[in-house]
């Protein structure tokens, strides 16, 4: 028996997604957990079970979906994927005389892209899906596995950084994770042109990964960054505005303050334009897509470094409240051995 756990915010995709996996075999259940904050209406998930988390994150909403399994292996779909023919049989083929010591079976994940141009931006994006490793877009887990390690971290509360965090810690316990031979295909989505400048959010995540899991996080999921080059730039250019500002205030009038402002703005210019290019070469470098790459490639490094901020002070703050209560959980031992001490001693 397998249980399938779909989290959604109602996305009209979800609608194809049970429509590949219609019709389930008899022995199987299909959970879908609706996660909309504050919805009134009841989600129409035809042929699946619907939970509610109410808005509460992925790693939520995947937690509520396991927990109510009673199956041996419980598989995670992502609402915008579409299991391909014969999904089912290949699902239980991966799964089928797996060693107790495998605790996860990952499919191959195909992102279809235009035959006729290069992809653009966005596009390869969503085509670095199809080599990611642990994504939670079609992966099965024991579920004895899931309950060992606590399920996924809700101190995640985007789709991003959750997935490979659990596939860390389940390592760690001593698991395999193997991939499988089932396909599933993930379809392009376009979510506008502020979408590659909304995705900086997920830097604060890869703090909560930093003081999880270390600073060599990165190397151990395969998941290489550009904060570095980011926090260079940002760096640069917050210097070379401050510095033409007192210029042009009247503030300073020296030769050097005029030449380290050059200097910043030519590296900030540089790192950016190196940056835009990266992300424009591979693509069909059409007018549109070298307007909006431009834009934001100026926008991504400033934005990315508040975020890995934002992200840090949480995850400090988080640090700090759990080592208080530590403490106090210490004091509580000590009062609780000093009252059993006395009572002793009364008799």
């Amino acid at each position: 028996m397998i249980t399938v756990v779909i989290p959604t915010i109602g996305r009209p995709c979800l609608a194809d997604v049970l429509a590949a996996l219609t019709p389930a075999p008899p022995d199987a259940r299909i959970i879908v957990v609706d996660d909309r904050p504050g919805a009134a209406k009841l989600l129409k998930a035809p042929g699946a079970e619907v939970l509610r988390t109410g808005g509460k994150g992925p790693a939520a909403a995947r937690n509520a979906g396991w927990r109510a399994a009673r199956t041996p292996w419980v598989a995670f779909l992502d609402d915008d994927v579409i299991p391909q023919p014969g999904w089912w049989d290949a699902l239980r083929a991966d799964l089928s005389d797996l060693g107790d010591d495998v605790a996860a079976s990952q499919a191959r994940l195909h992102v279809p892209l235009p035959a006729d141009r290069r992809p653009t931006d966005a596009e390869r994006n969503t085509a670095g899906l199809a080599a990611a490793d642990w994504i939670t877009a079609d992966i099965a887990y024991r579920r004895d596995a899931l309950d060992r390690v606590g399920g996924f971290d809700e101190r995640f509360p985007r789709a991003y950084r959750e997935d490979a965090d659990l596939a860390l810690r389940v390592a760690a316990a001593g698991y395999r994770l193997v991939k499988g031979c089932r396909v599933t295909r993930h379809p392009v989505r376009y979510d506008g042109p502020w979408a590659s400048v909304l995705r900086q959010r997920g830097n604060a995540d890869d703090a909560l990964m930093r003081q999880v899991h270390g600073p060599a996080w990165r190397s151990a999921i395969g998941a290489p960054g550009r904060l570095r080059e980011h926090a260079l730039t940002t760096a640069a250019g917050l210097l070379a505005v401050s510095l033409y500002g007192a210029i042009l205030a009247g503030r300073s009038h020296g030769r050097r303050t005029r030449r380290v402002a050059a200097l910043a703005a030519l590296t900030w210019l540089g790192l950016t334009t190196e940056f835009a290019w990266a992300r424009l070469a591979p693509g069909p470098r059409t007018t549109e897509e070298i307007r909006w790459m431009s834009i934001t490639s100026v926008l991504i490094p400033p934005v990315a470094c508040a975020w890995r901020l934002r992200g840090e002070l949480r995850a400090r703050r988080g640090d700090l409240r759990a080592r208080r209560g530590d403490l106090r959980a210490r004091r509580g031992d000590l009062r609780a051995k000093r009252g059993a001490r006395r009572t002793g001693e009364a008799a």
